[in-house]
């Protein structure tokens, strides 16, 4: 399922949507924590981003799978299988990153919505959450760019 699209291989495509959706979550859940007059105009983006989002890493980290399997069944050489083995076990740690920012953004979102029944919450609670999701992006956000870093890195070293 995750080894090709249309004959390409499915991986190269799908990273490209969590080089974007990643970063996108990151600073909008950010925002929204940071900046409360935003939230009402940042709320629906959040929303869709923390649930689109790790799926998408975890498609990602799936079609690489299949890809790092599909190269070594070709015999590659073991210097790029090594390059590779890096590369996914930073991707990997970025889908993990991933879901915790999700599920924080998801919490901030719950905790500040009008929409949603929270019982009486300490004031804290709310900067506590944007801290953690804080925190969250900036790790997704290294973790992004060592990943893709990385990924090029392994692809395109022996090219130039």
């Amino acid at each position: 399922m995750f080894k090709e699209i249309n004959g390409l291989p499915g991986h190269v495509l799908v990273v490209h949507a969590v080089v974007v959706f990643v970063p996108l979550l990151a600073l909008l859940a950010s925002a929204y924590g940071l900046m409360p007059r935003w939230r009402p105009r940042l709320d629906w983006a959040v929303a869709i981003l923390a649930v689109v989002t790790p799926v998408l890493a975890w498609v990602a980290t799936e079609s690489g799978e299949a890809f790092e399997a599909a190269l070594r069944a070709k015999g590659y050489s073991p210097e790029l299988l090594a390059k590779i083995h890096e590369h996914s076990e930073y991707g990997e740690t970025l889908q993990w990153f991933t879901i915790g920012l999700a599920v924080a953004a998801l919490l901030l979102l719950a905790v500040t919505s009008n929409r949603v029944r929270t019982p009486d919450l300490p004031a804290w609670t709310t900067w506590v959450l944007t801290a953690i999701t804080v925190v969250l992006a900036v790790f997704a956000l290294v973790y992004v760019y060592l990943t893709g870093d990385s990924g090029a890195a392994s692809v395109w070293s022996n090219t130039f």
